[in-house]
């Protein structure tokens, strides 16, 4: 398992985000201060991670992973809501393998995006339906611009 998901981290990838699109250097606006305050409402973001991706099981199989050993698939709901927020109190990541493995979502439990590896055009356009439903966006990296250091 441990091959296959290295070979999908190195795969085209898109952003599941709280942004419609990366803030380009040197933007005008404060970033940085809109940023620190979301991340203090993370708890909140994640959840909407976890209806995502609930919505996604509806379609696909699910296998989630807290230590990238151990696979659970199909978890329920309440389970899988309760690993984003202990992803989160923990900063520990979470992979989730999408499908027939072909496809995988990571969650760094800091962070105010997930990252869709190697979507399938369908996968592609359900996480961006799931995404608007939680007034989240999907966006490329032919749309990323260098985001402020």
């Amino acid at each position: 398992m441990d091959m296959s998901i290295e070979n999908l981290l190195k795969k085209p990838y898109w952003l599941i985000d709280i942004l419609p699109k990366q803030v380009p250097a040197g933007s005008a606006g404060q970033y940085f201060k809109v940023e620190r305050f979301l991340l203090s409402r993370l708890d909140e973001i994640s959840r909407k991670f976890a209806r995502i991706l609930i919505r996604l099981n509806c379609y696909y199989d699910l296998q989630v992973s807290t230590d990238g050993g151990t696979w659970i698939q199909n978890e329920s709901p309440e389970c899988l809501v309760r690993r984003f927020e202990e992803s989160v109190t923990t900063h520990s990541p979470l992979s989730i393998l999408v499908g027939s493995a072909e496809a995988l979502i990571t969650f760094s439990g800091d962070d105010h995006y997930m990252t869709l590896y190697n979507p399938d055009e369908k996968l592609l356009a359900l996480a961006h339906h799931c995404a608007s439903a939680e007034g989240l966006f999907v966006w490329g990296p032919e749309q990323a611009e260098p985001r402020p250091s």
